[in-house]
């Protein structure tokens, strides 16, 4: 029997590689052994980033809750807002609190006085 070389398999792979590597700069775009490298090393900041996007995404929305808070009453915090919710029993997460402050400030600002009256309380 003859023998297979594995020429084919090899090419697939090298492009495989190359399209992933489409944009970089320099050897990066086209030379397989420079362009495994970068690639490797772009799919490892994708799957830490995604992990950082949810925190920065959070960090995002309690930045918004926190200017909604203090526009409403400057001497309520973030923090005493989010005690004010819990004893009130509203379960709201951070993302819809924050977009409710950005978009619907009327509803906020009654969110923010349930969330003060369970406090005085």
């Amino acid at each position: 029997m003859s023998r297979v070389k594995g020429g084919t398999t090899t090419h697939a792979r090298h492009k495989k590689v190359i399209k992933a590597a489409k944009g970089y700069y320099g050897r990066r775009k086209n030379t397989f052994k420079v362009a495994r490298q970068a690639v490797d090393k772009a799919n490892q900041y994708a799957t830490r980033d995604r992990k950082n996007r949810k925190r920065n995404f959070r960090a995002l929305w309690i930045q918004r809750i926190n200017a909604g808070v203090r526009a409403h009453d400057e001497a309520m915090t973030y923090s005493r807002f989010i005690n004010g919710l819990t004893l009130a029993g509203i379960e709201v997460d951070r993302k819809v609190l924050a977009d409710l402050a950005v978009n619907e400030p009327a509803a906020f600002a009654a969110i923010v006085d349930q969330a003060k009256e369970a406090l005085a309380a």
